[in-house]
């Protein structure tokens, strides 16, 4: 129980402490996607450039971790667009938008303060790995797939132009590559920008776990509760176990970096993907049900796997 009590009772406190502030509108209306902007605009680049221009390049190439991490997602993704396919009866779009729900962890937003509160600053950079492939690749082939989808035959390369143009303003993904760029100069950071970066990177953690309570605040949960479940048995329970068994079984890398690949596979599912339902107006319900539903249950699955792991953590 000491894994639960040290590390996943205060990032849920925090997140109850969001949605209570939300609930009773203490912060005012707005207060919400005013904070959201913040830790996407501006701590959370900062903390992501930080952390990617003070690690060892070569870790970053980690082609176990990549190929553990991105087969649990793929396999998750393909059983999830079938199901919602033949099962549900869903269009291309939305059954793309159902496989991102069953696996666009919010590996940003929980999975590095989690990582960092769990296992330490120093093994922060599986996270962050998790989260460009978030940022980049799985918001990039979902997004194509619904432009594909929505399109009257348009011409491909306008569909790969608005893709591209998504992914380049989206700081999430280019301040660590920015970051992973800047150490392979090999320069290091001076000491007023290493102060900056930890100063303000410092409050991307506590702000996004704050900012999740808030967004959850008046989500539905009764618009078919058949498929959401479904998603969230997905994202909690399908994709981690798949990871499990290639980051242990079938890729070798080291225990840690395995270790973080499944919490990162077992985050519950992030928000960014009610915000690219909302861009094409479709599945904005179900989308927001599982990120509500998804988030509670994982205090449970996310409280076994760290007390399954308690002689590994940094507390």
């Amino acid at each position: 129980m000491q894994p639960v009590i040290n590390v996943v009772l205060p990032v849920f406190a925090i997140i109850l402490t969001g949605y209570l502030a939300g609930r009773f509108k203490i912060l005012g209306e707005g207060s919400g996607d005013v904070l959201q902007r913040f830790v996407f605009y501006v701590a959370m680049p900062v903390l992501l450039f930080y952390a990617m221009a003070r690690v060892n390049p070569e870790d970053i190439m980690n082609g176990p971790y990549l190929g553990a991490y991105l087969g649990g997602q793929t396999s998750t993704f393909l059983i999830a667009l079938i199901v919602a396919k033949f099962f549900f009866k869903r269009r291309l779009a939305e059954g793309a938008l159902n496989g991102m729900a069953s696996i666009y962890g919010n590996t940003g937003y929980m999975g590095i303060p989690l990582t960092m509160a769990a296992f330490g600053p120093d093994w922060i950079a599986p996270a962050i790995i998790a989260t460009i492939v978030n940022g980049a690749l799985v918001m990039g082939v979902v997004a194509a797939i619904i432009e594909v989808d929505l399109s009257d035959g348009g011409a491909i390369r306008v569909v790969i132009k608005d893709v591209a143009n998504a992914l380049i303003n989206n700081p999430m993904l280019v301040a660590p590559i920015l970051g992973f760029a800047w150490a392979f100069t090999g320069l290091g950071l001076t000491a007023p920008v290493e102060t900056f970066s930890k100063i303000l990177g410092a409050a991307a953690g506590p702000c996004a776990l704050f900012s999740i309570g808030l967004f959850l605040v008046g989500k539905s949960l009764r618009k078919d509760a058949l498929e959401v479940n479904w998603m969230v048995f997905l994202k909690l329970i399908i994709h981690p176990a798949i990871t499990w068994v290639l980051a242990f079984h079938v890729f070798e890398m080291d225990v840690m970096w395995a270790s973080i690949c499944v919490v990162m596979a077992a985050v519950p599912t992030g928000a960014n993907i009610f915000i690219l339902a909302r861009r094409y107006d479709m599945y904005m319900e179900r989308t927001s049900a599982v990120i509500l539903i998804s988030t509670v249950a994982s205090t449970v699955t996310l409280s076994l796997l760290f007390s399954h792991w308690s002689d590994r953590l940094a507390f």
